[in-house]
């Protein structure tokens, strides 16, 4: 035994040993993410780095990291090595997005198969497939919504997670967007009397006030938590099982990177005036003066994210306020 143990520790301490080690914590145990855009503040931020669990929900096949080869096939025909849990709703999951299955994205999985979604200007009401009398034990009236002969209920989650907000980084919202790309979007377009807070759009000479959708079984329907900001399921469909990476698990670091450019006028992706405000206060945004403080504030390390648990930090009121 001991001999072995000597070993196994000159093996990884060699380069090779090392190197092994290293491809099979990030194959099977845990990966580093960055997050690149604003569809999850304020839950988790730009410059977010965090470790994503790779066990949360099975053992997808593994992969090499930044060029997405696989080193295995797919023999279950699932994604997965080792079948393992589904995502359940309100969970923060990574995925592969269904338009390429290249491209990784986090977002909250607010509806599983069976479910159906209702989506209108700044609100989400979900008919949970456990049916009215599941809706009606497990939520007030006051959330509880009557639409095409069921219940429905309103925003279920924003009581619960302080970061899920409407704060699009550009003029407008997310509804008016689908109106907009009502060819690419997910949803079925139509009118249903007696929404609240619904307002009516007249399409091609049809009146349209909100969006439906019925979750496919095994597919799972993923939001962002600031949903007037996210390229979502609303915009490319559920998300299979097959695609399903982990689960967010710790931010091991936390960096504000962006130029001014960006968050000013969204070079590059990432307008965010609401962050530049915080910096500038009373400064014209547009102005010289707001553009040097920007400067000395970038590259500024958010310490008090530093080390935390994403599963304890979602419940917090967040600081980007």
């Amino acid at each position: 035994m001991r001999s072995f143990l000597r070993r196994l520790y000159r093996f990884s301490s060699s380069w090779t040993g090392t190197i092994i080690i290293v491809l099979l914590l990030i194959f099977f145990v845990a990966q580093s993410f960055v997050i690149p855009s604003g569809s999850m503040k304020r839950t988790l931020l730009i410059g977010d780095f965090l470790f994503a669990k790779k066990f949360s929900y099975g053992i997808p096949i593994p992969e090499i990291p930044w060029i997405g080869l696989k080193v295995l096939p797919d023999f279950r025909g699932d994604g997965h090595l080792i079948d393992g849990p589904r995502p359940q709703r309100e969970d923060i999951v990574i995925f592969y997005v269904p338009k390429d299955r290249k491209t990784h994205f986090v977002k909250r999985c607010v509806a599983v198969g069976g479910d159906e979604l209702l989506y209108y200007d700044k609100h989400l009401l979900i008919h949970f497939h456990e049916g009215d009398d599941y809706i009606r034990s497990h939520y007030p009236p006051k959330k509880i919504v009557r639409a095409m002969g069921k219940l429905w209920v309103l925003n279920p989650y924003r009581d619960k997670y302080p970061g899920i907000q409407y704060k699009p980084e550009y003029p407008g919202n997310s509804f008016l967007m689908m109106l907009y790309r009502l060819d690419e979007v997910d949803m079925k377009p139509l009118f249903l009397p007696g929404l609240p807070g619904a307002r009516t759009v007249t399409v091609a000479g049809v009146p349209v006030n909100a969006f439906y959708k019925k979750v496919e079984p095994d597919h799972y329907y993923m939001i962002g938590d600031n949903r007037d900001n996210s390229e979502d399921s609303r915009f490319w469909g559920s998300v299979p099982y097959s695609l399903i990476i982990g689960k967010p698990w710790v931010i091991y670091f936390s960096l504000e990177y962006r130029s001014y450019d960006r968050v000013m006028y969204g070079k590059g992706g990432g307008r965010d005036h609401q962050a530049l405000r915080k910096v500038c206060k009373t400064l014209p945004l547009d102005s010289q003066a707001c553009r040097e403080a920007w400067n000395r504030h970038r590259f500024s390390v958010r310490w008090d994210r530093v080390g935390r648990n994403v599963e304890h930090f979602q419940y917090e009121v967040p600081r980007d306020d």
